[in-house]
């Protein structure tokens, strides 16, 4: 009896040291350079641990490299326009003053009327929480302008509340130049290129690639799908979001799943907010 009592407090006392410094923590960890101080033996584990993430992340690792194989390998027509689709009435739309303005017309219009712009801006906050300790905010400003052009500015702050070792955050701020290649009434796809900041520990910049796209299905709601990825420090920041948009005038509330991976640890939240279009 004796040796069991002490084989269990062992195990407990693992399982909180394990734990003991938090995701954000140890996401913040693996996003640093190496240095050789380290040591061969912790390398060594931090690639292991790598490896078994990358396992179980098939789904979000598996859209990451099929988007860079698109970037890599396409040729002009494919990411800009192909003679074919120059000629019909989509490559010549125009941005809307915001969605389902105008009967089931979503982001664009194939022709010029009242509820055109040249320019359009949307600004969403959204809260994200996974569990009672790991929480967010996502604040995202989006433009669009000259058609096909846009630039989005994200601003994503994680919070991590541990009762027995504290509290940690983390923020990203990511910059995309976007532009959309399919833009079509009902739906609307894009790609972008830009960089990413992690605060923090990390304090450090990578190279980011996006792809996404709306699909406007009936009036008011519309389905949003967005990937993006950074590269730093030979490590990997992914953000996966599905939303479900309902459209009130120039405003709309969202909800949804949002799929983060930092480095070596994984963030599957929850996420609602709202958006305006000005």
């Amino acid at each position: 009896m004796k040796n069991i009592i002490i084989y269990t407090a062992f195990l407990f006392f693992i399982s909180v040291t394990s734990y003991g410094q938090g995701k954000i923590e140890e996401s913040e960890k693996s996003l640093k350079k190496e240095t050789k101080r380290e040591g061969l033996s912790k390398n060594v584990k931090e690639s292991n641990t790598e490896d078994t993430y990358a396992e179980n992340n098939f789904f979000v690792e598996t859209i990451g490299r099929l988007v860079m194989n698109v970037f890599l390998y396409a040729s002009y027509y494919t990411v800009f326009e192909t003679p074919f689709e120059s000629e019909h009435k989509a490559s010549k739309s125009t941005i809307t003053k915001y969605p389902y303005l105008n009967s089931e017309k979503g982001n664009y219009s194939y022709n010029w009327d009242e509820g055109s712009e040249i320019f359009r801006t949307r600004i969403a906050n959204r809260y994200i929480f996974e569990n009672s300790r790991i929480n967010g905010n996502h604040l995202n400003l989006d433009m669009r302008f000259l058609k096909r052009l846009g630039l989005e500015v994200d601003y994503l702050q994680l919070w991590e509340d541990n009762p027995n070792f504290g509290k940690n955050t983390l923020a990203i701020y990511t910059a995309l130049a976007k532009y959309y290649r399919v833009r079509t009434e009902r739906f609307d796809l894009w790609w972008g290129l830009g960089t990413s900041y992690v605060d923090g520990d990390v304090n450090d910049i990578g190279f980011t690639y996006g792809l996404g796209a709306e699909a406007f299905l009936v009036k008011p709601i519309s389905i949003v799908s967005n990937f993006n990825q950074t590269l730093i420090n030979e490590k990997t920041i992914n953000k996966f979001t599905g939303l479900l948009n309902y459209h009130i005038k120039q405003y709309k509330v969202s909800g949804g799943y949002e799929h983060l991976r930092i480095g070596s640890q994984k963030f599957s939240t929850v996420t609602f907010g709202v958006g305006i279009f000005f």
